[in-house]
């Protein structure tokens, strides 16, 4: 008996999409959106990013929502929690980085 499978999932068309952001950990300011863009855009914003050692997170509403704003502008209330959980993750992966360093 001859048996054919077919994936039936849709295969992903979307464009990648990126957005960066920037902030002061110190200070008391709210993180800035320094890029965003999609396609070859995001490519390189995800380039430049791992060339510089600076930690990814994927997500992809927060993603969409960021590309909504202007870069250059702070992120609104609606996103602090969010966005709080990506640099709750940064701070993570670069306390790991500095004990592995230091060994």
């Amino acid at each position: 008996m001859n048996r054919r499978y077919y994936d039936t999932r849709r295969a992903k068309t979307e464009r990648p999409a990126a957005a960066a952001l920037t902030y002061d950990p110190l200070g008391t300011a709210p993180p800035e959106i320094t890029a965003s863009g999609t396609g070859l855009i995001a490519e390189r914003i995800i380039a430049l990013a791992r060339a510089h050692q600076i930690p990814l997170h994927q997500d992809a509403g927060l993603v969409e929502a960021l590309s909504r704003l202007e870069v250059g502008t702070v992120i609104p209330r609606e996103l602090y929690t969010v966005v709080a959980e990506v640099l709750a993750f940064v701070y993570a992966v670069d306390a790991e980085a500095a004990g592995t360093n230091e060994r």
